[in-house]
């Protein structure tokens, strides 16, 4: 038997298995350098692209100068006149409110009334059982009488001063009214067992209603005692009814938004029944007379070194002055003239520099404007 033959066999598929691997090999090699050189051209694409958004220009281009350039326009210094108005909204409440409260414990032995009742100030609204109180007092003015015969003048004196905290005690199982007004609710009942210092019934003065609203600092300056302030409620449709402004504190509140306010009170005097109070409402407080401001554009400003702000004037022979100038901004772009040589038509010169439409246009135009001239840097 030739044993050549197997070995040459064996040695054939141990080739073919090299070959094969070699091939898988190669195959994972040229895999490997494609892969980083994509990532390699990625990156330097966003590397180059980052650079251009920071810089204006490719890595390998010569940066250019900015190109800028300097419009001009004119605007005139003007007065306006307006009437101030400032909106309002809250909601109002009795002129005074009164938490009735008994000073003493005991069983509810009356009230007097019941909700929606008027009363007038010193009337009695409820009682509590006073037997002991009376009592009490009747004992100490029968030790007095005593007294009187045969005690001595000390001893008539710590009796009168005995009375007088009996005579209080007594009065305390009842409560008044502090005003006159309408009773808004009652707590009790005759024959409840009362805890002093508990609330009894409220009594409330509808013949004025107020309504505390905020005001910004800004509008405070057209703010005083006795102005008008218009009020529209959703309950009443007869039109708007008059406030009358009837406080401003003394001390301002911040509130959380960052703004100074002041808690300014309105009154509403002899209001319909229609309102109660808890009612919401809109309205505004209008200043008296119209005031008169002299504006200019706040673009026609410059603020300098040490914050010194200026204008450009221009002159009746065409030349330009810098004037000094101090300014309230307003809004809008627009800005109070409050110090400075300007008056009512004098013409300001506004110089507004664009630099990235410039820019733009040399580049598109080879560095020429469009008119074929060389750009100018101003």
């Amino acid at each position: 038997m030739n044993t050549q033959e197997p070995d040459r066999e064996m040695n054939t598929e141990s080739q073919v298995r090299n070959q094969l691997k070699k091939k898988l090999r190669n195959q994972r090699i040229r895999r490997v350098i494609t892969w980083v050189v994509v990532i390699a051209i990625l990156v330097g694409a966003f590397q180059s692209y980052s650079f251009y958004k920071t810089n204006g220009h490719l890595p390998w281009a010569k940066a250019k100068a900015p190109v800028t350039t300097v419009k001009e326009s004119e605007a005139k210094v003007y007065e306006s006149s307006f009437t101030n108005t400032i909106d309002l909204s809250g909601y109002v409440e009795p002129n005074d409110i009164q938490s009735v409260i008994l000073r003493s414990t005991g069983t509810v032995t009356d009230v007097f009334v019941k909700e929606g009742d008027s009363v007038k100030k010193g009337d009695v609204l409820i009682a509590i059982d006073n037997t002991n109180q009376l009592y009490d007092v009747a004992s100490i003015k029968a030790d007095i009488e005593k007294a009187k015969l045969n005690g001595s003048e000390r001893d008539l004196e710590l009796l009168e001063l005995k009375l007088k905290s009996a005579t209080n005690k007594l009065d305390y199982t009842q409560a008044y009214a502090n005003f006159d007004g309408v009773v808004a609710s009652v707590k009790v009942s005759e024959g409840d067992y009362f805890e002093a210092g508990s609330s009894a019934m409220t009594i409330i003065d509808r013949s004025k209603l107020k309504a505390t609203v905020e005001i910004d600092e800004i509008d405070m300056q057209h703010i005083k005692i006795g102005q008008k302030a218009e009020l529209v409620f959703d309950s009443y449709t007869d039109g708007t009814l008059e406030g009358e402004v009837t406080y401003i504190p003394m001390i301002g509140k911040y509130t959380s938004q960052g703004i100074g306010v002041m808690e300014v009170e309105i009154t509403i005097a002899n209001p319909p029944a229609s309102i109660a109070p808890g009612y919401t409402f809109e309205g505004t407080i209008t200043s008296e007379g119209e005031t008169v401001l002299t504006l200019l554009p706040q673009s026609a400003l410059t603020v300098g070194r040490g914050g010194v702000t200026t204008v450009t004037k221009k002159l009746a022979d065409g030349k330009t002055q810098t004037v000094i100038v101090t300014v309230k901004y307003l809004g809008e772009g627009i800005s109070q003239l409050l110090t400075g040589d300007l008056k009512v038509g004098d013409t300001l010169i506004i110089r507004k520099t664009d630099t990235n439409a410039s820019a733009f246009s040399a580049m598109s135009s080879g560095g020429r404007s469009p008119a074929g001239g060389i750009m100018r840097i101003e």
